[in-house]
């Protein structure tokens, strides 16, 4: 079956709706499965639920290799949690295939808020306690928890918003109705560069080559050694090892091609080819260090807007 296939169109399942960061780089991935294969690979989008209803779709499917689950880190790391009673684990019960990208967190504020740095901001929040409102992207997700994790660091009293997607809380804080917006730098990276934005710090572990003057998390608050979303690709339970690392090899093929890494550097997302194996550790990694976050905020209340 691995030295044959594919043989017909392959689907993969993103959980999420179109147009954001992570559509938009399952789309990319396609393509070059697509490319590499001779064989349509097309996105379906299975958005809601944190996840979990893409996750159903994607663990209900024949172990063929012909649906594919574009995971999010959110599904690894926050969902098992806080969703005890869930009938799936993406550890346990999906197949690794490879690791295809993460992307930083990236703290921005409107330049009329008048706070160039992470550290300017964390005083003027701490001079108003309980009048700053954060817009994040859904409940329990990476910008949730990043939101909630400088809260506890610094000491501060904010109020994490949720929203269905990022268009909705930059029209908020654009609008002058919420201070500050937390969410993956693609997301962000337009109205950064058009000025709308004033980007104050990224998540990533050390400073990105192509901002190198936007200081890390870490170096304000050295409790946050990073904070990153990420994606995999993984099959569905029972996914024959052989096909797995056939899909793994190629994936890191496509990965590996020099356009490629430049279309995912444009929009700030960095690949770090994995084996399945190596896939499995970082995740692990990610959640341990997510984990103590999650337990201090378990809740996971709604804040009213």
């Amino acid at each position: 079956m691995a030295q044959s296939y594919p043989t017909a169109p392959v689907k993969l399942i993103v959980t999420t709706g179109a147009g954001g960061a992570p559509d938009v780089i399952a789309r990319i991935v396609a393509d070059g499965l697509s490319r590499r294969w001779g064989q349509q690979v097309f996105v379906a989008n299975h958005p809601g639920a944190a996840g979990s209803i893409g996750m159903k779709v994607a663990g209900s499917a024949p172990p063929d290799g012909y649906t594919l689950l574009f995971a999010l880190s959110s599904s690894f790391v926050a969902l098992p949690e806080i969703a005890k009673d869930y009938p799936y684990d993406l550890v346990r019960d999906f197949v690794s295939i490879g690791f295809v990208c993460e992307q930083p967190m990236a703290i921005a504020v409107p330049p009329s808020l008048g706070v160039g740095t992470l550290g300017e901001l964390i005083d003027y929040v701490k001079k108003r306690p309980g009048q700053i409102n954060v817009a994040v992207l859904s409940r329990g997700g990476i910008p949730h928890l990043t939101s909630e994790w400088i809260k506890l660091a610094a000491g501060l009293e904010w109020t994490s918003i949720n929203y269905p997607g990022t268009p909705a809380g930059l029209s908020d804080v654009m609008g002058g109705r919420v201070q500050v917006i937390m969410d993956g730098l693609p997301s962000l990276a337009g109205s950064i560069n058009g000025g709308q934005l004033k980007l104050l710090a990224v998540g990533s572990a050390k400073r990105l080559p192509n901002r190198p003057d936007t200081p890390t998390i870490a170096e304000t608050l050295p409790a946050i050694p990073r904070a990153l979303g990420f994606f995999a690709l993984m099959g569905p339970p029972g996914t024959p090892e052989q096909l797995a690392k056939k899909v793994s090899d190629d994936l890191r093929a496509v990965l590996s091609e020099p356009a490629t890494k430049q279309r995912f550097e444009d929009i700030a997302s960095y690949i770090d080819p994995m084996s399945p194996a190596q896939l499995l550790t970082y995740i692990r990694t990610e959640q341990a260090l997510w984990k103590p976050v999650i337990e201090q905020i378990s809740t996971f209340k709604a804040a009213p807007k």
